[in-house]
Formats: structure tokens, C-alpha cells, sequence
């Protein structure tokens, strides 16, 4: 599968999250303090919620019903309750807009 467009850069504000559909899968797009672009899987391992409507900081995603934070490069949980990952996808830049194919994860 070939990457898709998102969104566009400035649609994403720092340390901001926003969430975008591919193929089916929810995907929070996230723009650290640092402006770097990250995309994770935008649904909480500990329970059906939207991580995109969470906290960034410090290079993590905080889920805001139960405070999991996941890890932007890794989806790796640092906090309980959650205690799986969730996917970390590959991100290519072009043109002012952000693509990602959901089928293409990052090994960690």
C-alpha cells in the first residue's frame, strides 16, 4: 500500500495531536516541542478512547480518560493502566503534507 496524505504540516500545532482515518485506521498525528512529526496508533490499549484528544509532552502522548502516556517514537506505555503498545507508523513529509501508509508500522 502507498502512502497516503494526512494532513498538511500546519494543520498539526506543537505539541498538539490530531486524529486522521487511513484505510480504516486511526491515527493520531502528533507535532512535538521540537516540531518533529510522529505517528501512532490513535486508540488507548486500556480502553476504546482517542489519544489524539490527549496531552503531548515530553515526547509522549497522554491518554486523557485514564493518563496512560505512550511513548510518540516507540507506542510503548511509560504509565498504567495501559500496559500494550500501540503502533508507530512511518511518516514521510512532502511537499508542506504529512503521509503515512497504515500498513508500513515502525519495528521497535
Amino acid at each position: 500500500m502507498a502512502a497516503t496524505r494526512a494532513c498538511g504540516i500546519d494543520e498539526v500545532g506543537v505539541n498538539q495531536a490530531k486524529r486522521v482515518v487511513i484505510d480504516g485506521v486511526p491515527i493520531a498525528v502528533v507535532k512535538d516541542s521540537a516540531g518533529d512529526i510522529h505517528a501512532i496508533g490513535d486508540t488507548c490499549t486500556h480502553g476504546d478512547i482517542s489519544l489524539s484528544e490527549g496531552f503531548v509532552e515530553d515526547g509522549t502522548l497522554e491518554c486523557w480518560a485514564h493518563g496512560s502516556k505512550f511513548e510518540l517514537t516507540t507506542g510503548r506505555p511509560l504509565t498504567l493502566p495501559a500496559y500494550e503498545p500501540v503502533p508507530v507508523y512511518v511518516v514521510t513529509i512532502r511537499d508542506g503534507a504529512i503521509y503515512i501508509d497504515p500498513s508500513d508500522t515502525v519495528a521497535v
